[in-house]
């Protein structure tokens, strides 16, 4: 038995998919190429058919990290219910959430473990790819990083705007960036990290959630049971792959915003529809 099945590890990373295995294939390929090795990798797998389950054990045999397969039956977008289970199934202390459709650039799990802080937790950012670039990126593309270097990027039609510099930003640029942004320090579930205990203190996520939101009231609740956040838009990055949004619909969104309504008003740090029923 290696030294990686016998001791924890220092992160667990999980990533969500569902039924996408030419993009968490690329995801996967990402994580084989960070400079901080000392991680687990969990896929929550909201139902995926068998293809997802050859692909993971194929990648295992490739990949240096650990792989930990959570899957559940497919009874529609379930996200938050798979998001639990797998939280459960981490053996670090410190969990990083992302998608099965950000690739994450080498630095990626270096950045959340040498910025991690008790009482807080890491929001992240992303980098958002058209559909024909997310298709065009190769295995040797994400090895060399050519899919985070703005140039390549430009020559294959990336225009040029201010979300630019989440790729080129760093040093102190990127910490002036990650200070300065509108944006607030938000649960985003394509790219945040915080404690294992933090989330099982809050119950992790509310089930009732489907599409929409459910990531940032997981957030709320954490806020509400003092956890503070950091920004990092700038400094932890991924390239998101494009897709479609089929489960994305104006019930499930009110649904969620009514659920993130009573948590903000009521200052819930608990949801009785998480991980302990």
């Amino acid at each position: 038995m290696n030294q990686k099945e016998t001791e924890s590890p220092k992160i667990s990373v999980i990533v969500s998919t569902y039924n996408a295995e030419e993009w968490l294939k690329k995801v996967l390929w990402g994580f084989n190429c960070q400079v901080f090795k000392d991680f687990e990798v969990v896929v929550a797998d909201d139902g995926s058919g068998p293809k997802t389950k050859e692909l993971l054990e194929e990648m295992s045999k490739k990949v240096f990290y650990p792989i930990v397969h959570v899957w559940q039956e497919d009874d529609g977008f379930q996200k938050s219910r798979i998001l639990n289970k797998a939280v459960e199934a981490c053996n670090a202390e410190y969990i990083i959430m992302t998608d099965g459709d950000c690739i994450p650039r080498e630095d990626f799990v270096e950045v959340h473990y040498i910025n991690k802080e008790p009482g807080y937790f890491i929001s992240g950012g992303y980098y958002m790819l058209p559909m024909n670039i997310s298709k065009m990126i190769t295995l040797e593309d994400i090895e060399k990083q050519h899919c985070f270097n703005i140039h390549w990027l430009k020559e294959k039609g990336i225009p040029k705007t201010f979300k630019n510099n989440k790729l080129t930003a760093n040093g102190i640029v990127s910490k002036l960036l990650n200070r300065f942004t509108p944006t607030n320090a938000s649960w985003n579930g394509h790219n945040s990290s915080g404690w294992k205990k933090d989330i099982l203190n809050v119950n992790g996520f509310d089930e009732r959630m489907q599409y929409g939101g459910q990531d940032r009231e997981l957030g709320e609740r954490l806020f509400n049971f003092g956890i503070k956040s950091k920004q990092l838009r700038y400094s932890a990055v991924c390239v998101h792959l494009d897709h479609k949004r089929g489960y994305k619909t104006p019930e499930s969104i009110a649904k969620n915003q009514a659920i993130r309504k009573e948590t903000r008003s009521n200052k819930l740090v608990w949801t009785h529809y998480g991980i302990t029923k």
